[in-house]
């Protein structure tokens, strides 16, 4: 039936039903403001491919899109455009609150859950056959979040765009053509969980309870769009827009069970389409833009001129030139770190954190249910998130951590001290919270517990207010905090240490992440993971004014904790409290040197014992340089500490070869590929922000009251370059220049901090800036 505004051919909706509560998963918002321009496109910040994806290798060659929310894969295929699309809420599951009889948390895509897709969009132009176009180009502009297709058909040129807006809640495609062509064809929304809808929406509700909707609206200019049964059909358009939205019932809200009962996601998506549909395609597209542009540029980074020949190259061609001729590609390496920053800004916003894919899904099961890991992988994706200009990409997490922990704390209370559980206190103490190895968005624990998990999760939490100076955000994570340092002042053991009669504190049984003795006490992983949860602590505690007598308790117990020492038998740090390796030397985890990173007890500087240094690098060492990516990247970040930029530099490279038959390395749309197995290669995003953190941290290293600048440049890098609008902990912002491998101006901006030590190559200065304002250094070199 055509609706009445047939000028327009505006398929109508129906008025949407049911109460609009708003939530960070899925909310009705005030209508954005609207810009009237859209900025310059940089060519700096385009990747572009010469041929459209494969639908049956979505997840390696599909262009990403996304809101924080909302994520797309989209095939840009001039007759078959198909989008996967996926809403980060939408979970199986449930609070899986009970263990098996080894002990461990079910963890299995019924009891654990798992993320999955939300709906399959097809636009098919039967007459736009890919064999029958020529000139076809698509293009992923980083710097405006806008997915652009090209080609030529029949004479005529025809462009479409592909964006997912924030302020909207809604994913765009824009169909367009210049020549007097005409789009003709159907439209189809399809559910992935065996829905039954209507052509322009569907509902339904999971197993578990939470319940789901999308919707679509389109309208197109100069011919007709009607419904037809199960699709949409248009018929002679010059010009074609789709717009869906759609979301779940679940809420931040342990004490409601994670789920709003009030919503009704299907009517709200109607009403986020309908809503979106008042305005041209070209408004939605500038407000989209401004708002991604808000974020992107924020931050910017040169590391020299590539050649024009790379330059002529496409992106996959290019990544394959790269690592077939050797030759560095210096801004084909920056925009991997820019491509990082994308998938943050598309990822992180409003809604949960990033978990092992982003919203970003080619079925409905991931590996490892597309979960949080919680012994390095969640982490890992947020390392990126301050030093790059994206602090407030963090808050989700932060905001994750905060809505799980009354159910984290129930668990902890309930179940970790069953004597089904291996790492139980031996004490029969039980106090605060920790987590399981992994984490669904429901209270619910995966795998294993993870004992010195919570600790982890505070640092890294605590490092995001070191980059800030955010009051408001240290008040929301302190119960976090003084939780975890609950939890260990009752699991901590006390021990003499064999020959010096001193007594020290131990962790509990553990295991060092994922491999080892599974009852070894004293893993270094989690002794120096705990060392800085109590430092932080304190800290949280002097600046708010809080529990003086508890955080004197915590102080002590940090004085009598033991920290590892260098075996006298491989020469490295220790790994467990042996001087034998108890697992493998070349493992993919670098559990034993968080104190290097993220942690930063362990520094090159001379303030650490050089033995411990050396068995540090020796550990390192060890561990090999080639690896999945997201290890190559925590390789990298360690090389970079230890001021080594050959090592960082090849790390950085490593990631950036060619994934081929399923291997390690970068896929042909930038997407990191985990080999699982002969010719089977899974997405997982890790290494895709966990790089551009190692390429920040070779160029700027802080931690409060010290900035140091470029301790790991490579020659690749040296001959000039620029980064602006890094953070910097302590509370600052640092622009940076420099040429012939040395810094030529500094300029360091305080969001709250007030005094540092700047300084290159051993040389420091202390500089003393007002909040708000900016000091610039240039006779940095003597």
């Amino acid at each position: 039936m055509q609706n009445p505004s047939s000028r327009r051919g505006f398929l109508g909706l129906a008025a949407a039903t049911g109460a609009l509560t708003a939530l960070p998963a899925f909310t009705a918002t005030a209508a954005p403001r609207r810009p009237t321009a859209v900025p310059a496109a940089d060519t700096r910040h385009q990747l572009w491919w010469r041929a459209p994806a494969d639908e049956h290798t979505l997840i390696r060659q599909g262009l990403p899109v996304g809101n924080g929310r909302l994520g797309a894969l989209a095939t840009n295929d001039p007759g078959r455009e198909l989008l996967l699309v996926t809403d980060v809420t939408l979970w199986t599951g449930g609070p899986n609150d009970t263990l098996d009889a080894d002990g461990q948390f079910p963890y299995g895509r019924e009891d654990f859950g798992s993320l999955t897709l939300l709906a399959r969009l097809t636009v098919d132009l039967p007459d736009h056959d890919l064999s029958a176009v020529t000139g076809y180009r698509r293009t992923l502009d980083l710097a405006q979040g806008v997915v652009t297709t090209s080609y030529v058909h029949a004479g005529v040129t025809y462009r479409r765009q592909l964006f997912a807006s924030r302020p909207d809640d809604v994913i765009v495609l824009h169909l367009t053509q210049s020549g007097g062509g005409r789009h003709t064809g159907t439209i189809t929304l399809d559910g992935t969980h065996g829905e039954r809808g209507t052509a322009d929406s569907f509902a339904g509700t999971l197993p578990g309870g939470l319940r789901y909707g999308a919707a679509i609206a389109a309208h197109g200019s100069g011919g007709t769009v009607r419904s037809t049964g199960s699709h949409l059909a248009f018929t002679d358009c010059r010009e074609l827009t789709v717009v869906l939205s759609g979301g779940t019932d679940y809420a931040p809200d342990a004490a409601a069970h994670y789920r709003d009962p009030g919503l009704d996601p299907r009517a709200l998506a109607r009403t986020k389409v309908r809503t979106a549909s008042r305005h041209p395609a070209g408004t939605l597209l500038r407000t989209h833009i401004a708002d991604h542009h808000a974020l992107f540029d924020r931050f910017g980074l040169s590391l020299g001129t590539s050649t024009a020949e790379q330059r002529s190259l496409d992106t996959w061609e290019r990544i394959r030139a790269r690592a077939r001729d050797g030759e560095p590609d210096p801004e084909l390496e920056a925009a991997y770190v820019q491509f990082g920053r994308y998938l943050m800004i598309a990822g992180s916003r409003d809604s949960l954190p990033l978990g092992l894919q982003g919203p970003w899904l080619d079925g409905n099961d991931p590996d490892w249910m597309g979960d949080y890991h919680t012994d390095i992988n969640i982490q890992m994706n947020y390392w990126m998130a301050d030093r790059t200009g994206l602090a407030p990409c963090f808050d989700a997490f932060t905001d994750y951590c905060v809505a799980q922990l009354p159910s984290w704390t129930d668990l902890t209370r309930s179940l970790f001290d069953d004597p089904r559980n291996r790492y139980r206190n031996s004490s029969g103490r039980n106090a605060g919270w920790t987590v399981a190895i992994s984490t669904n968005p429901f209270g619910g624990g995966g795998w294993w517990w993870h004992p010195a998990g919570n600790a982890w999760l505070c640092n890294s939490l605590f490092e995001h207010y070191e980059y800030t100076n955010s009051r408001t955000h240290l008040e929301k994570i302190y119960p976090l905090l003084k939780g975890a340092c609950e939890f260990w002042e009752a699991r901590l053991l006390t021990t003499t240490l064999p020959g010096t009669g001193r007594e020290v504190l131990i962790a509990d049984s553990d295991w060092s992440p994922e491999q080892g003795p599974l009852d070894a006490k004293g893993i270094t992983y989690a002794q120096e993971l705990v060392w800085a949860l109590f430092g932080n602590y304190r800290t949280a505690a002097r600046e708010l004014g809080r529990d003086a007598g508890y955080a004197r308790t915590v102080g002590a117990l940090r004085e009598k904790l033991y920290l590892p020492v260098v075996s006298p038998t491989t020469g490295r740090l220790e790994e467990w409290m042996s001087p034998d390796d108890l697992g493998e030397p070349a493992h993919r985890h670098l559990s034993p040197l968080v104190g290097l990173f993220p942690g930063d007890r362990i520094r090159p500087d001379g303030s650490t014992p050089a033995d411990i240094v050396s068995g540090a690098t020796a550990l390192l060492t060890a561990r090999g340089m080639n690896s999945f990516g997201w290890a190559n990247a925590w390789r990298a970040l360690c090389w970079a500490r230890l001021k080594n930029p050959d090592k960082a530099y090849q790390l950085v490279v490593t990631n950036l070869r060619p994934s081929l038959d399923g291997g390690n390395g970068t896929a042909p749309n930038l997407f990191d590929i985990y080999e699982a197995g002969p010719g089977r290669g899974i997405f997982q995003i890790d290494a895709n922000l966990g790089t551009p953190a190692a390429v920040t941290e070779m160029l700027l290293y802080s931690r409060p009251g010290h900035l140091e600048l470029l301790p790991a440049l490579p020659d690749a890098w040296a001959a000039s370059g620029s980064l602006t609008g890094a953070g910097a902990r302590g509370g600052f912002l640092v622009d940076l220049r420099w040429r012939d491998g040395k810094p030529t101006e500094v300029r360091i901006r305080s969001v709250g901090g007030t005094t540092t030590s700047v300084g290159y190559a051993g040389t420091f200065r202390t500089v003393r800036v007002r909040p708000g304002e900016a000091v610039t250094l240039r006779d940095l070199v003597r």
